[in-house]
């Protein structure tokens, strides 16, 4: 499936089973947040299913916010790219990000 088909049947299934239109985008959010604790821990512990079925709830949480805001997560992420994609640097050692002077 591309992921434009694998967003429309997360669309779907959440529609079926009420959470469009019966959730709000905040309770989307919170539950990504929850999602993202769990893949944190699944990281921490080393768990690599742990990690993929983490990363998948947590963009299955974001598919049902965008929803609920009228917004495409694809669009969210190419606007995102749009944004960075010029940027130059690097992530040192110590995981700090500098930033290269144009």
């Amino acid at each position: 499936m591309t992921f434009a088909e694998l967003e429309a049947a997360v669309i779907g299934w959440a529609r079926d089973r009420k959470i469009i239109p019966n959730s709000t985008p905040v309770v989307q959010l919170m539950k990504t947040v929850s999602e993202l604790g769990e893949l944190a821990d699944a990281t921490i512990k080393g768990d690599a299913d742990g990690v993929c079925d983490g990363v998948g709830d947590v963009l299955v949480t974001l598919v049902i916010f965008c929803e609920l805001r009228g917004i495409r997560l694809e669009d969210c992420l190419a606007s995102a790219y749009a944004t960075i994609k010029g940027r130059r640097g690097t992530l040192t050692e110590d995981g700090v990000f500098v930033k290269e002077e144009a």
